[in-house]
């Protein structure tokens, strides 16, 4: 594989603009095989959410992506949010560079959140050794934005590698911190509008991924598009202008070492008040639109994904989310999927913002009291209950 297809491959991936293409193999294209993947998920993610630390378990996992993603120049890779961790992929020439930048999250993660950040790097080569494969396609949630979706098997192959101690990376020295620029959690949780935050995973049974799953997840995606706006659960114009003090505190965290908190306090506050004072008075700020800006943020959010899975976080109303969940249980029956579905009243947006005047931000939705994490738990069997989650 030469330089060029490396340096453009996702770039040149084709383009789709409903989400229901995510069922299409003809969307999808093989990584090259010289390229690797980053793996990462939170080590006791299950008790951080039970503790209340389901925010910080999400900026832990979207950490992964901004520090890849900053130390490579924001070029134009692939990458999945899960809630609790993220896989991107990379070319194998930029591999030193990210598993410096890696590695620096992971002390930053245990340092800052008092969090255990488990990260492998897992060649592609040594995937296709074992019969499976890692394609990627690319959604379009916007004009302005795209997202990867990953197919394969591979992906979950890496994950379990990962877990079993395999393909690991060594944490940075102590004080080592990674380039978080960008990197925020500055909303209010988003209140459901039809009735129910629903976060859903559904992956493939026994027999993989099957012309039965492939119709199971057109069936589910078809039903949450007979929603208002496919069940989107940040509103059309924006989320509210709500914010939250600890997402603050975990920015600054993240954007800021100890000696210029203070400071980066201060901008973010001083920000904040300008974006409210820019949109109730509907000014521009230079080239800043603050109206504009909130409905971008709605159009580049990421509710919608598939991961060698398909994973949503909805705003649906019960007799909706009934049918989906009736839709599942039978599949799953039928073994032909797993699923996990968990039910909360709100939704949660962790934030890449490299510069709020470009309009490519990207935002990353999950359920507010567990969301991905928790669904997960009840495919794994280590299910936890409403009642044990705090948002």
């Amino acid at each position: 594989m030469n330089d060029i297809s490396n340096d453009s491959f996702f770039a040149g991936v084709p383009v789709f603009d409903q989400f229901e293409g995510v069922t299409d193999t003809n969307n999808y294209r093989r990584l090259p095989d010289d390229w690797v993947l980053a793996v990462a998920d939170i080590v006791g993610s299950t008790q951080a959410i039970m503790d209340g630390r389901y925010k910080d378990v999400n900026m832990a996992g979207a950490s992964v992506i901004s520090a890849v993603l900053n130390a490579l120049g924001k070029g134009d890779y692939p990458f999945v949010f899960g809630g609790d961790g993220a896989i991107v992929a990379l070319p194998g020439s930029m591999e030193a560079a990210a598993r410096d930048a890696l590695a620096a999250a992971q002390r930053w993660a245990e340092e800052d959140l008092q969090l255990t950040l488990r990260i492998a790097l897992v060649p592609i080569s040594d995937i296709r050794r074992e019969g499976l494969d890692v394609r990627v396609a690319r959604y379009s949630a916007s004009p302005f934005v795209s997202y990867a979706m990953f197919a394969g098997g591979g992906g979950s192959w890496a994950e379990k590698q990962m877990k079993e101690g395999n393909y690991a990376i060594e944490p940075a020295p102590a004080g080592a911190r990674p380039d978080l620029t960008g990197l925020s959690c500055r909303w209010n949780p988003i209140e459901s509008s039809n009735g129910e935050i629903a976060s859903i995973i559904a992956v493939p049974g026994e027999r993989g991924v099957t012309p039965e799953f492939r119709k199971l997840v057109s069936d589910v995606v078809a039903i949450s598009t007979e929603q208002s706006r496919d069940a989107h659960p940040v509103p059309a114009d924006g989320p509210a202008l709500g914010f939250s003090l600890k997402g603050i505190n975990r920015e600054v965290r993240a954007t800021a070492p100890h000696a210029g908190r203070l400071r980066q306090r201060i901008i973010i506050m001083l920000q904040i008040a300008l974006t409210v004072v820019l949109h109730k008075l509907n000014l521009k700020f230079g080239s800043f639109d603050a109206r504009l800006y909130k409905r971008d943020v709605a159009g580049n959010s990421d509710f919608r994904k598939f991961d060698d899975g398909l994973k949503m976080t909805l705003d649906i109303d019960a007799h909706r989310l009934g049918l989906i969940r009736a839709l599942l249980e039978k599949a799953q029956g039928d073994g032909i999927a797993r699923y996990g579905l968990h039910s909360q009243t709100s939704a949660l947006m962790t934030c890449f913002v490299p510069t709020p005047l470009s309009r490519d931000h990207m935002h990353f939705i999950d359920g507010a009291s567990g969301g991905y994490a928790v669904a997960a738990s009840q495919i794994t069997g280590k299910t936890l209950s409403i009642d044990e989650v705090t948002p």
